[in-house]
């Protein structure tokens, strides 16, 4: 039996597509190469966005239309909007055979052997901690990898269904982190992406049980902070990131880890969401863009150089011209290397979406349009600085767009796209001659391998 899965959404659902392709492998069933040549169909689920859940459900639909040409298919669904939706899937979508929720991901292979035998309409979700160590498994030959540590989130803010479709937060112990860190590195993997929906409450989210992370030898206090340095000591790896950040995770001890933590990257993603303070407070977010610039001036000094990326919401409920003016300016204070921008969509369920959506949807476009303009001219400003220089680059393979070139992410997260010498392989640190900047991409030619 051959499967494939399909996925919508973050990073985290990246990862989770990941770790349930390698249980399905390991419980006999073969990787298809194409959903056509597939017997199980999976779509992976997001419901951060009202976009996202109706492109998951027209690509459903179209799956299980195969079915009256592929007798025996199975399509099934599993992630967030599952948990969202639960049994109503099966009334919208006909033919669906199994649906399943985010923390019951280790179940899959029970369903679909069930289906198999004739069983329908299989619904599995509900919030639980999932044995996270059945879907430890990663795909070979990558060079870089995503590990989860906390699962759920308990921030609440006003616009967003995490909380109830991923359930509370929960950390997963050091000792399996670092295990599977580890492992990674064996297999060839130089770079991991620590995850969570915010990733610096690790170790605190639970009041009766906390994960075991070892004891500091440098002083650290913080779980998070001691868990960066358990993975930096105690694993060979090359290069460490997390996301998601949050200002108040922002600390001096972090700030003294991502200066003293040699794999450690010079890169963090620091959702900002809005510059007027006004609307954070609306938005619940529990910070104002004070303390969110003083956040960012606490690691850049510490850190010289280093890259910040951010998200951005536009047309938030209640957001004047004004509000909107004031996170342009917010945005250009910040200098942010990239910013990822989105339009408000209302989320069922949320305290927001009892609210007036009383911005237009021409103006939340005008205003999403004007952010990413704003944020072209401040990434070619800031990548123009970076042409003469020379950057280490861990290879990553051919660039989609040009075979004859290779592309790779600096330690600050900048792509750059290069030519190669002739003994490059993926997974070498090249240092690369920048040339050329755009104003998400840089562009170079490789001067040597690195050790």
């Amino acid at each position: 039996m051959t499967f494939f899965v399909h996925t919508y959404g973050c990073q985290m659902n990246m990862r989770d597509s990941e770790a349930v392709a390698m249980l399905l492998a390991r419980h006999g069933l073969q990787p298809a190469a194409t959903e056509d040549e597939a017997d199980v169909l999976i779509v992976n689920t997001c419901s951060v966005r009202g976009k996202a859940e109706d492109k998951a459900i027209g690509k459903l639909g179209m799956m299980a239309a195969t079915k009256r040409k592929r007798d025996g298919r199975i399509v099934g669904v599993m992630g967030c909007m599952v948990q969202r939706l639960q049994g109503d899937l099966f009334k919208t979508i006909d033919g669906l055979d199994f649906a399943v929720g985010p923390r019951r991901f280790a179940r899959i292979p029970a369903l679909i052997a069930r289906i198999a035998d004739g069983e329908r309409h299989l619904l599995d979700a509900g919030i639980g901690d999932e044995d996270i160590d059945d879907l430890s498994g990663h795909e070979e030959g990558a060079v870089t990898a995503f590990v989860n540590i906390l699962l759920g989130c308990d921030r609440r803010c006003a616009y967003c269904i995490v909380p109830d479709v991923r359930g509370p937060e929960w950390s997963r112990p050091a000792d399996g982190i670092i295990a599977e860190v580890n492992s990674l590195v064996r297999a060839g993997v130089k770079e991991v992406t620590l995850l969570g929906q915010s990733v610096m409450r690790y170790g605190l989210g639970n009041p009766v049980w906390k994960p075991a992370v070892p004891p500091s030898s440098r002083g650290y206090t913080e779980p998070f902070v001691r868990l960066l340095e358990a993975i930096n000591d105690q694993t060979p790896l090359m290069r460490l990131r997390f996301t998601s950040s949050q200002p108040s995770g922002c600390t001096a001890v972090l700030a003294a880890a991502m200066r003293d933590l040699p794999a450690v990257c010079p890169h963090l993603h620091l959702p900002l969401q809005s510059g007027s303070d006004a609307i954070l407070r609306r938005m619940r977010r529990g910070y104002t863009t004070a303390t969110y610039l003083e956040a960012l001036q606490r690691l850049r000094e510490t850190t010289p150089g280093l890259a910040i990326t951010t998200v951005i919401i536009v047309g938030f409920p209640g957001e004047t011209g004004s509000d909107f003016e004031r996170t342009r300016e917010c945005m250009e204070t910040a200098g942010f290397d990239n910013a990822f921008i989105f339009k408000y969509s209302p989320r069922p369920g949320t305290p927001a979406a009892e609210w007036e959506d009383d911005v237009p949807e021409a103006e939340k476009r005008r205003r999403n349009q004007v952010l990413l303009e704003d944020q072209d001219r401040r990434g070619q400003r800031i990548n123009e600085q970076l042409v003469g220089e020379t950057l280490v680059v861990l290879a990553e393979g051919e660039s989609p767009r040009n075979t004859q070139r290779w592309s790779g992410r600096s330690a600050t997260n900048k792509i750059v796209v290069f030519e190669p010498e002739a003994d490059c392989r993926v997974g070498d640190r090249v240092a690369v001659s920048i040339e050329r900047a755009m104003p998400q991409t840089l562009y170079g030619r490789m001067i040597k391998k690195e050790g």
